[in-house]
């Protein structure tokens, strides 16, 4: 019989945003996350968003984006209808995670480390997190996961 292990967790919600930014060209693939105590709005995606945009310092991107409630947000629609300059947003179907590459590093991120961890605090799990996408972005492992989405560059 397979032991287990009971822990009372008295730790609030860890969200994470997460891009995977891939060259035009299918030569490179680069990870940005960000983590945050709590959730997610239309705001703070807001900021992740400028941090992206300085990332790639006045390149055009292109984002595949799902319909989570903070990426239809008024103000998120605002806030991408004044960066047409750089920002070209592509919607992707509803109820359809199996298209959205990040969706296997979420699943590859629960399944890595955060399986088996025991943990005390949101700092723990944010901690375990952020090693768990970290080896993800040095493993390069963004191609494999955009080629699970069934998309790649051919």
């Amino acid at each position: 019989m397979t032991p287990l292990l009971t822990h009372p967790y008295n730790w609030n919600k860890v969200s994470v945003a997460a891009a995977l930014g891939y060259r035009w060209d299918g030569r490179r693939c680069r990870l940005h996350f960000r983590l945050k105590k709590g959730n997610f709005n239309a705001a703070s995606l807001i900021g992740f968003l400028k941090v992206l945009k300085r990332h790639f310092r006045g390149q055009r991107v292109i984002l595949l984006w799902d319909r989570l409630p903070g990426h239809k947000a008024k103000v998120m629609t605002a806030y991408l209808a004044s960066q047409r300059h750089w920002l070209q947003v592509e919607w992707l179907p509803a109820y359809a995670p199996d298209l959205n590459p990040v969706e296997f590093l979420w699943g590859h991120a629960k399944g890595g480390e955060l399986a088996n961890q025991l943990v005390e605090d949101t700092e723990d799990v944010t901690e375990a997190l952020g090693r768990e996408l970290g080896r993800a972005r040095a493993r390069g492992l963004g191609f494999a996961f955009l080629a699970h989405a069934g998309l790649s560059f051919g």
